[in-house]
């Protein structure tokens, strides 16, 4: 690998924006600073002040494999995945077969190892009899636990007390729950089907999946860690009403109990549902403005610690049934830093905090090596991003293999010029100059 070094950049780290050069050797940052180019085979990129920042780690994607290879593949994601700037994801045991055993959890690092575009690791799957297989897994190659508490796609659904108890009190993982009470939806869907048969509106989606379903399960799960111990990790909290059961007291390094926040849930709202009805169709649902706002405003205090996707792909086909039979779960890897960059631009979040809680948050919180920040000797999974060059997605620039997106029609003011992949130009200006090949990270734990 030559050499590259990456000039006139806007670097973003660690609270700060400064204007400097990065120089690449190999798969590290080697020197951070005035840097003029000390070997003939340097390659030289002219970042022209737009933003470098370390690229996105996110903890929450469904790449489909294996199993479900129709919707999306570990090779197809992840390369949408770098073309967003997201060079390190966490996947979700709820595939076919589910993760659920740890002969079953290597096979899918095994075929990352052979097919992946950015970096990886995997969540195992709890079940409520699998308790011996999760005392097995070791903390310093997997990144955690992933229990359903609330049905969702893969009828995964931990629902004996007993049982969760019992994990939550033996496991040394970090343990990252899905929050719905089932017996709160099973009512809300009954009386659905009584007032509306089989031709439920989307707009009933939040009233079904309801805050009082987030907030019943997700205060539940909080109140059992703080009684064992546990470490938790609540993914995509969806209420205003559920960021009050979490904490800025301490640094993110010191906390036992963090939250994460899914954009979809920082971007769209139930006025949104008429226009793009089962596209926007996740669990948890999206909610009102009230609830998106305090989302917003418990992501800017450090109530919440990270922002991820969620990203979980199906066909076009299957999204277009009526609401009873099309899945829940849409593409979002692709767009997700660029949506946020939008929101920046809207006076919602900074820069600054874009780069924390998508960056070097996710790397705190799972202890993350050598990964997440702009530093020497740190790993070189860098992005460029132009703050002032708009586009809008279409299906002709969306590379998920599903082929649509919930943006679509959408036009963001910012645009990723560049992603490298392990000191390697995996994305650039649309292109995919050359085939990365992601690492398995490791933890620090």
């Amino acid at each position: 690998m030559h050499p590259i070094l990456i000039k006139n950049a806007k670097i973003v780290n660690e609270g700060t924006i400064t204007e400097g050069d990065v120089l690449i050797v190999n798969d590290v940052i080697a020197e951070i600073g005035s840097i003029s180019a000390k070997t003939g085979d340097t390659k030289i990129i002219d970042a022209d002040g737009h933003y470098l920042i370390p690229g996105m780690i996110d903890d929450q994607v469904h790449f489909r494999e294996p199993g479900l290879t129709h919707k999306a593949t570990i090779e197809t994601e992840s390369r949408a995945a770098v073309a967003g700037g997201i060079t390190t994801f966490i996947e979700m045991p709820n595939t076919v077969p589910q993760a659920t055993t740890i002969d079953l959890l290597e096979e899918k690092f095994a075929r990352a190892k052979e097919t992946s575009w950015a970096n990886y690791s995997f969540m195992f799957g709890g079940t409520n009899d699998n308790l011996a297989e999760i005392l097995k897994v070791n903390p310093k190659t997997v990144a955690g636990l992933k229990l359903f508490l609330g049905s969702s796609t893969g009828n995964m659904l931990v629902d004996n007390p007993k049982t969760i108890e019992e994990i939550f009190s033996k496991t040394n993982l970090l343990i990252s729950v899905h929050c719905e009470d089932e017996a709160t939806i099973k009512k809300n869907m009954e009386a659905a089907l009584k007032k509306y048969g089989e031709n439920i509106p989307m707009s009933e989606h939040p009233n079904i999946r309801s805050a009082e379903a987030c907030y019943i399960s997700s205060s539940k799960a909080v109140e059992l860690a703080k009684k064992t111990g546990a470490r938790l990790h609540v993914f995509h909290v969806s209420t205003e009403k559920e960021t009050h059961l979490f904490s800025n007291k301490k640094p993110l390094s010191e906390k036992k109990i963090t939250a994460e926040v899914c954009v979809h849930h920082l971007w769209f709202t139930d006025s949104d549902y008429a226009e793009k009805g089962t596209k926007i169709k996740w669990n948890p649902a999206v909610k009102s403005d009230k609830d998106r706002d305090g989302l917003w405003k418990a992501l800017n205090d450090d109530r919440i610690d990270v922002i991820a996707t969620d990203h979980a792909p199906h066909t076009m086909e299957e999204k277009n049934n009526v609401y009873t039979k099309a899945p829940s779960g849409g593409p979002l890897v692709q767009h997700a830093l660029e949506a946020l960059f939008e929101m920046h631009h809207r006076g919602r979040i900074s820069v600054e905090k874009i780069v924390q809680k998508t960056a070097h948050n996710p790397a705190i919180l799972f202890q993350i090596e050598n990964r997440g920040y702009v530093k020497e000797g740190y790993k070189a999974d860098l992005v460029l991003i132009n703050p002032q060059a708009p586009w809008t997605v279409s299906k002709e620039n969306i590379d998920y293999k599903c082929g649509w997106s919930p943006f679509e029609g959408t036009t963001f003011k910012s645009r990723i010029t560049h992603t490298f992949v392990n000191g390697v130009l995996a994305y650039e200006n649309g292109k995919f100059p050359n085939r990365t090949h992601g690492e398995r990270i490791t933890f620090n734990r």
